[in-house]
């Protein structure tokens, strides 16, 4: 009786060791799928950010080019006295 009780738990630490085996295997490869996705996340927010700085960049080159324009208009406008 004894015997058949010790290969009944033997048994199932067996199963039990299968179990984690099979559940460690799925885990790191939800692990590395994770790993992967939040690496893509990061690069697609970098590119974002990268935009964005090239979009404020834009704006004052354009800026500077209008304060310029704006110079230029200010000087005509003196030389043919059109400003009071």
């Amino acid at each position: 009786m004894t015997e058949n009780v010790e290969k009944l738990i033997v048994e199932q630490l067996k199963a039990i060791r299968n179990d984690i085996r099979e559940f460690r295997q799925i885990n790191t490869q939800e692990h590395t799928d994770i790993k992967a996705r939040l690496a893509s996340l990061e690069s697609a927010i970098v590119n974002v950010k990268r935009s964005e700085v090239d979009t404020s960049a834009d704006i004052a080159r354009q800026q500077v080019s209008l304060d310029s324009l704006a110079e230029r208009v200010e000087r005509l406008e003196r030389r043919l006295e059109l400003v009071g």
